[in-house]
């Protein structure tokens, strides 16, 4: 066989598997020989050859025999003299390609790929996550590595997730050299864990330690998991040694996580560590603004009232998840009965949202709340410190949670940085005690559950 006809084969493999696997795991291969209907091709590594192998030898097969080459099996060895590390490659490459998955295992695991609506236009800014988006724009346009890693911490539907694919997606269109590897730490355990099974811990170091930015979201999940713990550290100190970009999130800061090393703790805190915050009603009114003026050109004919937005915004604080699939529910209600959106049948189609909106006051909002009001931190209200400028404030954020919220001691008390029920039953005792003797404690809680429940 030529290379004018594997050259053919490999135009053909890119309409059947697509421009980013192809990139990333066709275009390495060099055919070496072809005899006695074996094709043999160059591959990087062991681990590389292994996944073309498993994923693709059938493939490039068929389209052998499409070419005319008489090819009954495919096979693939590491070139004498080759590093055990893959090709740079100028995609992001999305961690459900490079797993080691057996009889079909990996269909059962969430993918990693890049989510093409979690780009930088799409998302809102404001006060609550400015700081964030901020950072989030300095890694993805690139320059001198600044803060690293990026560690972007806080509550479910706030915006982690949508910023790390926000890098992700910028960085592909403006540096498209770079390889930038997307995951969660579920997945890179889990990719580990059959690294180790297959006996290809040195051909998954190798992977690893060849990206140019490395992106692990809910790292809190490699909590407690003795032998993982250890290979992301050395993965994290091996590229940041390489002056590679590191981006990390969790659902609260390092210092908080329990059970991980304090050697990983005090890694992820020597760059940026920055919190989004809980929603505000400015920023819940944008997202609905932005999302129904693309609602507005789906449903052509489809009329939204002044006021409903503002109502919804005001109404549904839990996060920005819950107040999208609101508005999504909405408009496709209305298109599908004929009606405009009014007032009237936005509360009739979202009765549920907005009873479950006016009964799950988060404990998150109650810790920003308190925080506020005592001037302190949101960190220190969940971390360690314990001098009385801090302890009070959170003893009054663990009391409102116990009483405005339907959460368990043992729920109130992981979200204060994993701490006992018992130092919740005191915390809310203490405050107990301290109304009938404090006024100006007694003040503070009165106005916190005004301001809380409004």
């Amino acid at each position: 066989m030529t290379n004018e006809t594997w050259g053919q084969v490999r135009e053909a493999l890119i309409k059947r598997v697509g421009k980013n696997n192809y990139v990333t795991w066709i275009e390495p291969l060099k055919l070496s020989r072809l005899r006695n209907g074996v094709a043999q091709f160059e591959v990087p590594t062991t681990f590389f050859g292994d996944w073309v192998q498993r994923n693709y030898a059938d493939q490039i097969r068929n389209q052998l025999l499409t070419a005319g080459a008489e090819v009954n099996r495919i096979e693939f060895a590491v070139a004498p003299g080759k590093i055990a590390a893959p090709r740079q490659t100028a995609s992001v490459v999305p961690a459900a390609r490079m797993t080691l998955p057996r009889n079909g295992a990996d269909s059962d695991l969430p993918g990693a790929q890049l989510d093409a609506r979690f780009t930088f236009d799409s998302f809102v800014v404001g006060k609550p996550n400015e700081l964030a988006h901020a950072a989030a724009r300095r890694v993805a346009d690139g320059g001198p590595v600044t803060f690293n890693p990026l560690f972007l911490y806080g509550g479910v539907g706030l915006g982690k997730t949508h910023l790390m694919h926000a890098i992700a997606h910028e960085i592909q269109t403006s540096r498209p050299e770079l390889k930038v590897l997307y995951l969660s730490a579920e997945r890179f355990m889990y990719q580990f864990v059959q690294a180790l099974r297959d006996k290809q811990v040195m051909d998954f170091k190798s992977l690893f330690r060849s990206v140019d930015v490395l992106m692990v979201d809910d790292v809190q999940f490699i909590a407690g998991k003795d032998s993982t713990q250890e290979e992301f550290f050395h993965t994290f100190n091996a590229l940041v040694d390489q002056n590679k970009q590191i981006v990390i999130s969790a659902d609260r800061a390092p210092g908080e996580i329990k059970d991980l090393e304090e050697r990983i703790k005090s890694r992820l805190q020597c760059g940026l560590v920055v919190d989004l915050h809980p929603t505000d009603y400015e920023l819940r009114l944008g997202v609905l603004q932005q999302k129904a003026d693309f609602y507005r050109g789906q449903y052509k004919n489809l009329q939204i009232v002044p006021g409903v937005l503002e109502f919804l915004a005001h109404r549904i604080t839990t996060n920005v998840r819950v107040l999208e699939g609101a508005l999504t529910r909405l408009f496709a209600f209305a298109s599908l009965v004929g009606r405009e959106i009014t007032l009237e049948l936005a509360q009739d189609c979202l009765a549920d949202i907005l009873r479950a909106s006016d009964r799950k006051l988060t404990i998150e909002e109650i810790q920003r709340k308190v925080a506020e009001h005592y001037n302190i931190r949101l960190s220190d209200m969940i971390g360690p410190k314990r001098m009385r400028t801090i302890a009070r404030p959170r003893q009054v954020a663990m009391y409102l949670a116990k009483q405005l919220t339907s959460r368990s001691l043992p729920e109130i008390g992981r979200r204060f940085g994993g701490r006992d029920h018992t130092t919740i039953m005191h915390g809310v005792r203490k405050i107990e005690e301290l109304m009938a003797s404090d006024s100006q404690l007694a003040d503070d809680l009165q106005l916190l559950k005004r301001l809380l429940q409004s």
